[in-house]
This record gives structure tokens, C-alpha cells and sequence, in this order.
């Protein structure tokens, strides 16, 4: 561990919030320390979001200590361990030591403990055992800070036994790998993926989502995605190909993890309805993928140069943001042929220096034509509108007599 890293440790031990916290726990026999991705990050050098803590003290004597120092407690998962403490407003989890006696690859019934090192080792992988004693002092008992200085991703022991405790870790390794990896994956995890690919099935659609969209997000999601396609991974997942050219056009342009999305796996709008279902997307996400389908088939669908008046019409249809992620993923492809002007308006609404043009009619314009309220008047504003798209959407719009 470097000096930077030793020093940035006791840093986060020192932070008020946490200093206190650890001053009520670790006391009277018992002993608490920061854990997991809290330490990792901080010994990276990167931005700490979340502090979680293990502690030798079963749950309520955690929670009995806390009340008695004023800060408000949550049992949070009390059948696992875990108490919710807010400190100045901050909460931070803390957990009972424990060991697994029992999983079946999505829920584990626990056993707790006071044993640092088994808790370690019944963690998922090496960077994620360390932890952070009150003192400064970094604990690594399997090796996780070597591994961190190498950007190896492995998991602790036996790769597949890990996997078989939960098999969500087979996508949190390739998520940890494109997050903090460095050179190829790690060759024995990724077989033991490979073998136990089937039992992703096994897992609710809710939490490979959450997962799979942090792998899209990762700096090596392209890397990520690949090796979970070769690996007969993906097609079990989400049950389609992938594009690895349209994500890295996406990825490189900084579109976020829906729209990396769209760009790796949406072809259609029926595309747009299989994911919707099969990672149980919310409404706007899934709005956002049907619009990008819309918008993609109008751009690699076209015969004719794109022009800015064809590249308004997508904006008012489907929206600067759609346009924006298709743009992005087809960038290079042989479809669509740009005018220059098409070109530079793609450009504006890509760098938010241009917006979806309105059309410049209202209701109240019609009525004060001589057109009286009703069904008639919508209709005739829809002719309009439906008009003024076909013209380009230009600022300016007379009414036909």
C-alpha cells in the first residue's frame, strides 16, 4: 500500500461523522471497522460514497449503543446483521459479523461471528475483503491489496464455490473487472462463470438489472459485454446480440447507462418491449428506448442525405435526447448520409446548444381565425402540426386559408 493510500485511510477513520460512530461501537470488548468498497476506493483514490462497517456486536446491542449516543438506528436487515445508523444526517450500515451456513445461490441464511478473517473470506472477491481498523490500519487477509495495485479481479478461493453462494457475483465479476480492472480477466472466474451461466435464470430480473447497467456505465463496458457475449452469457441474460461497435460509439460520446443501453441491444421497437420485460425497466426508461428505436430507423432507414430540416423533424418526433443517443451509436456507420448543414445541427443538439423546434400554433390561434372549440379545432391543428413537420418545422407557420 502506498503512503498516499496509508494516508487517505486514516483520513476517512478521522472524518467526524465516522470518528464518532466508531467511538460509540468499538468499545467494551467489541470491535468495528469500515469495509468493503469504502476501503477499496479510498486506497484507489477515488470518490467514497457509501461507509459500511462490520462489527463484532450482535444487532441490538449495535442499535442500543447508537440510541444512547443520540443517533437514530433503522433495522435495516436485522435477519442478516444489519443496522442503519444515521450520524449528522449520514447513514451508514453496519453489520454483524457472520458467515453463510446455508444459500442457494440467491438467499443465504447466516450465522454471526466474531471472526474478522471469516467474514473476510466469505466475501466475493480479494479487493472487496479489506478492512479499515479504527486506528488506520488497513487488514487484508486474502490478498486484496496486491491485487488492487495489479487491477486483478479474482475471486476469494475457490471461484466456484463464491459463485454458488450467490450467482449474482458472476455479474458483479465482470462489473468490478470493467470497473477497476487492468489487463485480461481473470482466467478462472471467468470459466467458472462460463459453467455456471444457466443459473442466471435463477436471478430476479430486478437485480441483474441493476448490475447490467452498472456494467454499461464501467469504464470497460465494451471489454465487459464482449466477453460476457463470447462467453454464452449475454444471450442467457437478455435473450439478444449485442452491437459492441454502436456501445462504443455511445460510451465514447458520454451517453449514460440507458442509453448505452439502446445503443447495445435496441434494433426496434420490439426490442425496446423485451427489455422493457426482461430487466423490468421502469416507464421513462422504456420511453427512452422506444423513441431511440423510432429515431434509429429514421436515420439508417433513409435513401437521401439527412438534412436539418429532416434532422428538426426527428427532433419535434422524437425528441433531441433520442436523437441524440441514435446519432451517437450510428456515428461512422454507412447510414445516415449527413449534409453539412444536417451535420452541424446534429452536432448543436448533441452539445445542448440547440432545442427541439415548437410549433409555432395554439389553439387560441385557430379560435382567433374563426374556428370555434371543439373537435373540429383539433382536428385542424393536427392538419396543421402534421403540415408544418412536412415543411421542416421551420419558426414560422401560416395557416393554409
Amino acid at each position: 500500500m502506498s503512503p498516499d493510500g496509508e494516508a487517505a485511510a486514516r483520513a476517512l477513520v478521522s472524518r467526524p461523522d465516522i470518528a464518532r460512530l466508531l467511538s460509540v461501537l468499538d468499545e467494551d470488548g467489541e470491535e468495528t471497522r469500515i469495509v468493503g468498497g469504502a476501503v477499496r476506493n479510498v486506497l484507489l483514490g477515488r470518490e467514497v460514497r457509501d461507509v459500511d462497517l462490520a462489527t463484532t456486536a450482535l444487532p441490538k446491542r449495535t442499535m442500543a449503543r447508537a440510541a444512547a449516543a443520540g443517533f437514530r438506528t433503522v433495522p435495516t436487515g436485522l435477519a442478516h446483521g444489519t443496522v442503519t445508523v444515521l450520524v449528522q444526517g449520514t447513514p451508514f450500515e453496519v453489520t454483524t459479523l457472520r458467515e453463510d451456513v446455508e444459500t442457494d445461490g440467491r438467499h443465504a441464511v447466516v450465522r454471526f461471528g466474531r471472526d474478522f478473517t471469516a467474514d473476510a473470506r466469505r466475501r466475493d472477491f480479494t479487493v472487496n475483503a479489506l478492512s479499515l481498523r479504527r486506528d488506520g490500519t488497513v487488514e487484508d487477509e486474502v490478498g486484496g491489496i496486491p491485487d488492487l495495485a495489479s487491477g486483478r479481479i479474482r475471486f476469494i478461493g475457490e471461484a466456484d464455490l463464491r459463485i454458488r453462494e450467490d450467482y449474482l457475483r458472476i455479474l458483479r465479476f465482470f462489473r468490478f473487472w470493467a470497473e477497476y480492472g487492468q489487463g485480461p480477466i481473470d482466467a478462472d472466474g471467468y470459466a467458472a462463470s462460463i459453467r455456471a451461466r444457466d443459473r442466471l435464470a435463477r436471478l430476479s430480473r430486478e437485480r441483474v438489472r441493476a448490475e447490467f447497467l452498472k456494467l454499461l456505465a464501467a469504464p470497460r463496458a465494451v471489454e465487459g459485454v464482449t466477453l460476457l457475449e463470447h462467453g454464452g452469457l449475454l444471450a442467457r441474460l437478455v435473450g439478444r446480440i449485442g452491437d459492441a461497435g454502436r456501445l462504443r460509439r455511445a460510451a465514447a460520446a458520454g451517453s449514460d447507462p440507458i442509453g448505452r443501453l439502446a445503443a447495445f441491444l435496441v434494433r426496434s421497437t420490439e426490442d425496446a418491449r423485451h427489455l422493457r420485460e426482461i430487466l423490468r425497466l421502469s416507464n421513462a426508461e422504456h420511453g427512452r428506448l422506444d423513441l431511440y428505436a423510432g429515431a434509429l430507423a429514421r436515420l439508417v432507414g433513409r435513401a437521401h442525405p439527412l438534412d436539418a430540416a429532416e434532422a428538426r423533424r426527428l427532433a419535434v418526433l422524437y425528441g433531441v435526447k433520442a436523437l441524440r443517443d441514435a446519432g451517437a451509436a450510428v456515428l461512422a456507420e454507412p447510414r445516415p448520409v449527413l449534409t453539412e448543414d444536417g451535420r452541424d445541427l446534429l452536432a448543436r443538439y448533441a452539445a445542448g446548444r440547440a432545442e427541439a423546434p415548437l410549433f409555432p400554433l395554439a389553439g387560441q390561434d385557430l379560435v382567433e381565425r374563426g374556428i370555434p372549440p371543439g373537435p373540429a379545432l383539433g382536428r385542424r391543428l393536427a392538419e396543421e402540426r402534421q403540415r408544418w413537420i412536412e415543411a421542416g418545422c421551420p419558426d414560422e407557420w401560416l395557416m393554409r386559408p
